[in-house]
């Protein structure tokens, strides 16, 4: 979308060499300064935004008077500047500020001027500025407070009365997104803590979360830039906070955006953790979505040898952190044991030859991806064969094995490692469209895909059931009902306060879409559970892939190894058989 912004702005570039004569007026001789300052404004700025969305004078040429409140004129961004009436009029419904678009005629105004702007009052993608600009005169120097506003804003209102004004939010904004931080150099941010998707649990609302953000834009319109904000001393993550925000709100792409007027420190109140939190049990086990480990390059996962080895790195230094005894593994390439051969190989090299084996998947399916076990020898024994599912409805073919803790005997469990269909809407028809209850594209789907879990919990007898994985469904959606009503309770539930129960952030919302599941018999035996904030709260310019990503900032360890947070649980299981 920014390369939209960048192919008007060089539109507008030429329009405005044809259209503004503003020599005199960007380098004023005292004389010529002193005629244009004499030529008064036609209209206050808040008679141009008036009181709706859209200016009642779009399409004519008005003089406006104000003070620069910020300047964005440099290479690469706005092509503008904002100025604001220092003498408001006394309507709350109009704003006092606008935006002068001076594309390649730059106007030469610096904060704190005093200026006469002439231009064409026009409303460009919703947002009312002055385009182009005809005349710039200087005419002394003002000052203009910020505005002060506390976010949530009320119900029913946007950011339209404060449209280009100078405004302060003196609470604590907390990060809720960085998607496109790398790219655009944009945050979210949002009042009241970290936002949660709505079908995750009760509570959260979504109107309410709309109207708890702010995005954050660094005022530029070049794609990937070569200075990322908010990435010096630490790459912001998520949950961290700032206060006394301030800049100036300006519109573009369906959303308001404050352009920040002065230095945001982020304070991490959200630090990683170096470690997962103790589980206990004699047993751990683990879920991790691997976000396309695979060996083949150029296909889903890394482009060339340099970035699977970045991404292997990654993968080792997690797995070898988590130290389970038992991992379910998502989005692994459906290579034979090629992929997942390679993945144990390398963390063997970092924990000690032979001390983890993977299971050979006895029909992954034709998807490009698949799910897989890798496990301790020393620790837990197999028991009986790998087993899985012929069902169409599984697109992915879920991998299921018992185990028991490899001396002595003892309470067998039995893993079953999913990954359910995914949310988008490619090929959705019927009930499997979105319905419009927050549960995306599919949900009938996995709602299907989970009565078949209980279905092989049920036809194959399987003794201590735990299902794990990526389920693609947030904790209050249909699928996770139906796995909780067929008799299983979620460990993550159980154990991790609901503050923490998150393991993916999309479009600026946590939610748990990684799950751990354990039927009856092994409720009295659950010592804990966890999902490591490794992933998830993570900026993606941390990650393996070496496009755009500015080398400074990789690190070899389990930060941004993936998109998706592990799961780690604990289990007391005592010796001999039930």
């Amino acid at each position: 979308m920014r390369a939209l912004s960048r192919a008007y702005s060089a539109l507008a570039a030429v329009l405005a060499a044809a259209l503004i004569t503003l020599p005199a007026a960007h380098a004023t001789s005292p004389q010529a300064a002193q005629a244009g300052c004499a030529v008064p404004a036609t209209h206050q700025i808040a008679e141009v935004q008036g009181t709706g969305d859209t200016s009642p004078l779009a399409g004519q040429t008005v003089r406006v008077e104000g003070i620069v409140t910020s300047d964005l004129q440099g290479a690469g961004q706005l092509r503008g500047f904002f100025l604001q009436d220092p003498t408001p009029d006394a309507d709350p419904a109009t704003s006092d500020g606008l935006f002068a678009f001076a594309g390649t005629a730059l106007a030469d105004v610096a904060v704190g001027d005093r200026v006469l702007v002439s231009g064409k009052a026009v409303e460009f993608n919703g947002w009312t500025e002055l385009s182009p600009v005809s005349a710039v005169d200087r005419c002394g120097t003002g000052t203009v407070k910020a505005v002060p506003y506390t976010l949530p804003r009320p119900a029913g209102s946007t950011f339209e009365p404060l449209e280009s004004m100078l405004v302060t939010f003196r609470q604590s904004l907390t990060v809720s997104e960085h998607y496109n931080l790398g790219r655009y150099g944009e945050v979210t941010v949002s009042s009241g803590g970290r936002l949660y998707q709505p079908t995750d649990r009760p509570g959260a609302d979504a109107a309410r979360n709309a109207r708890r953000t702010l995005l954050l834009d660094d005022g530029s319109t070049v794609q990937n830039p070569p200075v990322i904000p908010y990435t010096d001393p630490r790459v912001v993550r998520v949950g961290d906070s700032a206060s006394g925000v301030t800049g100036v709100i300006g519109y573009g792409f369906g959303q308001y955006r404050l352009h920040p007027t002065k230095p945001i420190s982020f304070v991490r109140t959200n630090p990683r953790p170096s470690r997962p939190r103790p589980v206990g049990g004699n047993v751990k086990i683990a879920s991790l979505n691997t976000l396309n480990w695979f060996t083949t390059l150029g296909s889903r996962g890394a482009s060339d040898a340099a970035e699977r080895d970045r991404q292997l790195a990654k993968l080792v230094a997690t797995l070898k952190a988590l130290d389970a005894d038992a991992v379910g593994l998502m989005e692994v390439e459906n290579n034979g044991q090629t992929a997942l051969d390679a993945l144990v190989a390398a963390l063997n090299a970092e924990v000690g030859a032979g001390t983890y084996a993977a299971l050979a998947h006895p029909a992954p399916g034709t998807d490009a991806i698949q799910v897989g076990v890798i496990y301790k020898p020393a620790a837990l024994r197999p028991v009986g064969d790998p087993q899985t599912s012929a069902s169409p409805v599984f697109r992915r073919r879920p991998l299921i094995q018992t185990f028991a803790r490899a001396r002595g005997g003892s309470t067998p469990f039995t893993l079953l490692v999913n990954h359910y269909k995914s949310k988008g809407c490619d090929g959705a028809t019927g009930t499997d469209t979105d319905q419009g209850d927050g549960q995306g594209c599919f949900n009938a789907e996995r709602v299907r895909q989970a009565q078949a879990t209980l279905g092989l919990i049920s036809d194959l007898a399987l003794r201590n059931p735990v299902v794990l994985g990526d389920l693609n469904a947030y904790g209050e959606e249909d699928p996770l009902d139906t796995l909780r009503a067929g008799g299983l309770t979620s460990a993550t539930k159980r154990f991790v306060p609901a503050s923490q129960r998150y393991s993916y952030v999309f479009n600026g919302l946590s939610g748990e879409l990684d799950h751990a599941l354990v039927g009856r018999g092994l409720l009295q035996r659950l010592t804990g559970a966890t999902i490591w904030h490794t992933n998830a709260d993570e900026a993606r310019i941390l990650d393996y892939n070496t496009e755009n990503n500015p080398p400074a900032l990789y690190e070899p360890g389990p930060f941004r190894a993936s998109d998706h947070d592990p799961v780690l649980l604990g289990l007391e299981l005592p010796a001999g058989r039930r």
